[in-house]
This record gives structure tokens, sequence and C-alpha cells, in this order.
């Protein structure tokens, strides 16, 4: 950097300085600009100032620290007055209720008091659930209180050191443009954090909502078998004492929890990273579940609206891919004769939609996220690939990981009592389906123009083959269509029913493949095993030539 650049890049962080509320930050801040000023590299300070966290769909989320491109408090206060704006705009009288939660991540607590004494300095009505809890029970209290809007500090499954902000409006969804870009305008317009007015801490509100919420999700499961031998862990995070009275009312026995990430701890000591999805994150359960002798083996992400599943198999614990659980869950539903839309994403299996159909049920399909699934008119049931769930959208329409916990062990137990497995399930799926097989494929890059450029080489020169599959046809996502909005993405489909979805991360600097193979059994005791094995050499081949396709 020129010290042209370093003398405006030090101007904008000393005002940014004086405008900080929070000392610890500050005292952040002013060592990171004293290093600069005594000639050391600047590159830390530029990064923190490379321009404001995005606001968008998924709200906010970022590493905390100083500077307008981390989460902290001067943000989080810019976002609340920006939302407050805009509740206003939208109509939302003086008096209408915003109820803020929380979960265990290190500040958390700090930023929804801050989000509350905007929402009151705005003549709002601000609603603070009483202590760290799941991510589906804000989106539940949305609707349960009459609020007109929603927000809940979290990142979720993030690295330790993220935090974020999550933003639904009154129906309890999530977001979706243009409220997203009308949103972030007014945060934009918001001048000094000193200016914004700040009222009362308002209302923490009692054990009475959190009650209601899991009564709701108890209520779930019907009358039938009980008897499940359970191990469980909550990695850390907030979703095991909702899971344990769940599980209680619903008649269950006590599961066994691991010991280890029983408890919230913002550092998560135990993993390389909080999701259940990530190689390791499940290794102490399944040791657990070894020495207990456990049917099944149940975890949450740390604000519990994911869950994940592993089965035993002949070769030890077997972790369920989010789209067998989604199909796991469909049936069981389908099953108890749930009437409505059951709803995927386009990078979710294909075979929901043939349940659906078979069962005489309506099936729609969303852009990635469950901004849209939520928003499906008459959804019975909802899911992505990504471990997210919706089994009550009545109640929460939102993903939801302690309602699908509780249903995909009234769904164990029950094929327990009758002397089978959640893998039988599955089996028995593909042999009336085709068995439908998924994998993804996520490139990395350090420069975010290589995304770009690979997704424009395969708009223009589009494989003819992948895998030994002729590509029938590409459908370009970003034109959007009669039931699509426009997204950047493309979607491939191949021979056989095989179909590939490729497009940019919205979170990170990847360039994520959704891959999918449909194979049908021979009628013999082998069918599906020999059906798995052909399609797991189908999606590798299909992986390999992506790799080349995209040359990342």
């Amino acid at each position: 950097m020129t010290d042209v650049d370093v003398s405006s890049l030090l101007d904008r962080a000393r005002s940014w300085l004086a405008d900080d509320p929070d000392p610890e930050t500050r005292a952040e801040l002013e060592a990171v600009i004293g290093a600069v000023e005594a000639g050391g590299d600047a590159d830390d300070l530029a990064d923190r100032f490379a321009g404001p966290l995005e606001f968008g769909t998924a709200g906010l989320r970022g590493a905390l620290g100083a500077g307008p491109n981390r989460m902290n408090r001067v943000v989080v206060l810019r976002a609340a007055a920006g939302l407050a704006a805009y509740l206003r705009d939208q109509g939302s009288p003086a008096g209408s209720r915003v109820v803020i939660g929380y979960d265990a991540r290190r500040n958390s607590d700090v930023f929804a008091r801050d989000t509350a004494e905007v929402m009151t300095g705005a003549g709002f009505a601000a609603l603070l659930l009483p202590r760290p809890l799941p991510t589906p029970l804000l989106a539940f209290a949305i609707r349960e209180l009459g609020c007109v809007a929603g927000v809940m500090v979290t990142a979720s499954h993030n690295p330790p050191q993220d935090n974020g902000y999550k933003v639904y409006l009154g129906d309890g969804s999530q977001i979706v443009p243009p409220a997203d870009t009308e949103i972030a305008a007014r945060i934009e317009a918001v001048g000094a954090v000193a200016a914004v007015p700040r009222g009362a801490p308002g209302t923490v509100l009692g054990e009475e909502v959190v009650d209601r919420y899991l009564d709701t999700v108890a209520e779930l499961a019907a009358d039938g078998p009980r008897d499940l031998e359970l191990v469980y862990t909550p990695l850390h995070g907030v979703g095991n004492d909702a899971v344990l009275q769940v599980l209680e009312t619903a008649g269950f026995r006590a599961p066994h929890v691991v010991p280890a990430q029983a408890e919230p701890d913002p550092a998560f000591p135990t993993v390389a990273f909080p999701n259940p999805e990530e190689p390791g994150a499940m290794d102490l359960a399944m040791e657990l579940a070894d020495r207990v002798g456990a049917d099944l083996v149940v975890a949450n992400d740390p604000d519990a609206d994911r869950c994940a599943a592993a089965v035993p198999g002949p070769h030890g614990w077997r972790m369920l891919r989010g789209d067998e659980v989604g199909a796991l869950l469909a049936h069981h539903l389908l099953e108890r004769g749930a009437q409505g839309v059951y709803a995927t994403t386009i990078v979710s299996s294909s075979l929901l939609g043939k349940m659906a159909a078979a069962a005489g049920q309506a099936y729609a399909e969303t852009l990635t996220g469950f901004k849209w699934i939520g928003r499906v008119d008459g959804l019975a049931y909802g899911y992505e690939e990504a471990l997210g769930y919706c089994c009550d959208p009545e109640h929460v329409r939102d993903k939801d990981g302690v309602s699908a916990l509780l249903l995909l062990c009234e769904l164990a137990a029950q094929t327990k009592a009758a002397g089978r497995a959640l893998v039988d399930l599955l089996d028995d799926l593909a042999r009336r389906h085709g068995l439908h097989a998924t994998d993804q494929l996520s490139v990395r890059v350090s420069d975010l123009s290589l995304i770009a450029h690979a997704m424009q080489r395969l708009r223009t020169e589009p494989p003819a083959t992948l895998g030994g599959l002729t590509v029938e046809g590409v459908d370009d996502l970003a034109t959007g269509s009669a039931d699509l909005p426009p997204t950047d993405g493309l979607r491939f489909r191949l021979a056989e029913g095989a179909r590939v979805v490729v497009r940019p991360s919205g979170t990170e600097p990847k360039l994520k493949c959704y891959l999918e193979v449909v194979v049908v059994p021979e009628d013999d005791a082998e069918g599906v095993d020999a059906a798995r094995i052909s399609a797991a050499g189908r999606l590798d081949a299909i992986t390999g030539d992506l790799r080349s396709a995209l040359a990342l």
C-alpha cells in the first residue's frame, strides 16, 4: 500500500474507533492502529476495513473483531437500527413486537441486548428469550407471540471465532429478496452509532414460551413403541436441554449424551468444526454408541436447527446423508397421512418428488435455503440436503433440528419394534423408486474471480458427457423460470435420471457441485447392494470429469 493509502486507512480506523462503544474492540483496534503507525504491516487493518460485512438473506455472519468487516457491537447496532427503520417503513406501528434470541457463542448475549435497546429506542416492544436457546424456538416465538420480526444472534455451525445475525419477518420465515437489499440500504444510511436512539432493555421473557415450544414439538410424536437405545450430542451447542425434555415428554428413555460435548462452550474444544457433517465431528458420539450398544446416534449443530444421524452397519457406524434422513422423515410423515406440499431444493435428491407423487401429494422445488422452503404455500414437509428439516410448518416455518430428531427417533423405534432398521426402510424406498445416490464436490479457491471464470466456461462450453452419461440438457438457473427466481447456477440433466447442479457458495469462496445418480436395483436379494456399488462408481466417475471440466 502507498503512504496515501495507509494514511486514509488510518483515518477511517480512527473514525471507527471514536464511534465504538465496546472497550474490548476499542482496545483491539487501538493496538492494530498503533502497530501500523509504528511502521508495521497494514494488511490486518486493511482487511478489517475492506468493506462492511454484507447483509443478505442470511443476515450477517463473520469473524468477531473490530472494524466494519467483522462482527462487533458497532455492526450489530447499525444492523438493528437498519432493521427498525425497515419495519417502520413497512408500516409496523409503534409498540409492535420484535423477539430476539441468541445462542451460546461469544458475545451473542451482548448483541441480543444491544438489539433490544435499539428496538425499544425505535418505538418497538423488544422481547428477549430468557437464555441461550435453539434457533427454531425463535422462529416459533415470532408467530406464537404475534411479532412483526425476529432476530437470532447465531453463527450456526461456523468456526468458533465467528458470530452472526439472522433476521426473520412476521410470518416466521427468513427474509428473501427484496427485503434483504431494502434492509441493507437502511443499514448503510445509519450514521454514527452514538446517535442511534437506544431505549429500555426490553422484556426478558419467562420460560412459558420455551415450554410451549417444547410441548408443541413433543406432541408431534404419536403413541407407539419407545424402546430405543440412543446416543445424542449437541456438539457444545444449545440443543441439550431442549432435546432431553422433548424426548422425556414423548416417552423415550433418556439418551446417552456425549459428556465432553453436553454443555454449551463457544470454544467447541473437541471438534475442528462444530458441524456434524464435518469429518471427525461425530467420532465421540459413535465411540459412545459402540460402548453402550446404541440403536441410533443423533446430533444437532450448535444452534440446533440441523439434525444429523448415524446408524450401525456391518463395518461400523455410518453417517446418514442429509438426503437419506430427508427421505426417511418424508416416508414417516406420508405414512402418517400428512397432507400438503412436500418440498425440497434444486440441489437435494429428486427422490422426494417420486415419493410425494406415489402418495398423491403435491411436490415443489425451491432455490437453496429454508428462506425459500419455508414460504411454499401449503407446505406439509420440507428439507434440504444440508441436514435441515421442517416437519411442523404450522408452528415453525424453518428448519428445526429438535422436531426432526424426535420424529426420526419415533421412526427408529417403530422400525426396531418390527424387527427392522432404518437402513431397511431406505432399501425399501430404493426398490420402489430406484436407488437415488447423492454426493457433493466442493472446490475452494483463493481468488474469487476463478469461480466466475469457471461458471462462464461451463456456460459457453458445457461438457457433452459426465461420468460416461450423456448430458441431455443444461438449465441456466440465472435466467429464472416460472417456478424459480434467477440464481447463479447451472443444472446438467444427464441420462438415466442423473443430474449435476453447479453453483457458487453463498457464504464461502467455494464452487459447489451437487451430484445425483439413479440406479434401478435388480429384483433379487443382492439388488440394492449391487445398485449402491454401481451408484458409487458412477458418482466417482462424474466427480472426476467435473474436476477436469472446472479446471480449478
